[in-house]
């Protein structure tokens, strides 16, 4: 099991590098080719930065082990709320006063609500897929609209000071993930096969290694999901609300964190279901499907009450997480 492991690792090394690599180049390519920043980063960005999740679901699906695919969205999403908000409210604190996530976290609650009761049908197939597909477009329709309005706002400024900014300089004022003006052809072209190469291979090593990983310890591939593969596709996220708490950007963590929930449930489990079904353990509809629920609703006195999340919430929700971790692999 110890090669196992070993390979697990270096499969979600390879996912996680080769998905960044994949976003850089797409980024930067379609810069070039003169696609509206604002479109790059609804598009290419949103996929990309949750392109190995996708593929682990894919694979999953691919090789007979479903349950991997769905325990690794339900696994993240925990994770995402209890260790992804609680590792950085634990070390710095997460000042959520300025925060204006309202209508986002609505927007995820309303996707973990359609998800689950989609769930009480017994398995995601193609139909499921088209109903969590829509909610995607929906999402992504009003998250344009946001995006938009920031634009103008953003070129309101410039004009002001008399300036004219250019797709790469909107791009850079932004904050669009992955933008380098000075980025020459030759390496986005590398950064774009390194991604499209790494994505299956890391997905290939991780999905083998974890379905051996389930066996040798006598429990089901959807547990893996739920805990190994969960936490190791999360570690983005974490690393992300580190560095915003440590600069003052409470809003930059729980925004990641809300979308990066709503593209799991919608995007990913809608993409793998036209793949091929994703059957529902009853285990997960009776236990983890809740847990998921209760830990979204957790942070709703901080997007609504604006409450500080501060180091004792954080060791909470750490604590959490790690008794859920526990219980699922004793069950």
């Amino acid at each position: 099991m110890i090669a196992d492991l070993l390979y697990a690792a270096l499969g979600l090394v390879i996912l996680l590098l080769a998905g960044d690599s994949l976003v850089k180049g797409a980024v930067n390519l379609a810069l070039r080719l003169g696609i509206p920043a604002l479109i790059v980063s609804l598009t290419i960005v949103a996929f990309g930065t949750s392109a190995p999740e996708l593929l682990i679901s894919v694979q999953a699906v691919l090789e007979g082990v479903p349950g991997l695919a769905l325990g690794n969205v339900v696994g993240s999403n925990t994770a995402n709320i209890l260790l992804v908000l609680g590792v950085p409210a634990l070390l710095k604190g997460l000042d959520t006063r300025d925060c204006d996530t309202r209508q986002n976290y609505v927007m995820m609650l309303a996707a973990t609500v359609l998800f689950m009761a989609l769930g009480t049908t017994g398995a995601y197939t193609w139909w499921q897929g088209t109903l969590l597909l829509a909610g995607l477009v929906a999402m992504l329709t009003f998250a344009g609209r946001q995006a938009a309005a920031h634009r103008r706002e953003v070129i309101a400024e410039a004009e002001a000071k008399g300036q004219e900014l250019d797709e790469e300089e909107l791009a850079e004022e932004e904050d669009l993930e992955g933008v380098d003006p000075d980025l020459p052809g030759w390496k986005i072209a590398l950064f774009l096969v390194l991604g499209l190469v790494g994505l299956p291979l890391g997905a290939d090593l991780l999905v083998d290694s974890s379905t051996n990983i389930a066996r040798a310890m006598g429990v089901s591939e959807t547990v893996i999901g739920l805990t190994l593969v969960a936490l190791g596709t999360s570690l983005p996220e974490l690393a992300t609300t580190v560095m915003a708490a440590y600069r003052r950007q409470a809003d930059v963590a729980i925004g990641n964190v809300i979308g990066s929930n709503m593209f799991n449930l919608l995007g990913i489990i809608g993409v793998a279901a036209f793949v091929g079904p994703l059957p529902v353990d009853p285990e997960m509809l009776r236990f983890d499907f809740w847990v998921m629920l209760a830990a979204s609703l957790l942070i709703a006195p901080f997007v609504f009450l604006s409450w500080h999340m501060g180091r004792i919430w954080g060791a909470a929700f750490c604590v959490m997480y790690v008794f859920y971790v526990w219980m699922v692999l004793g069950s």
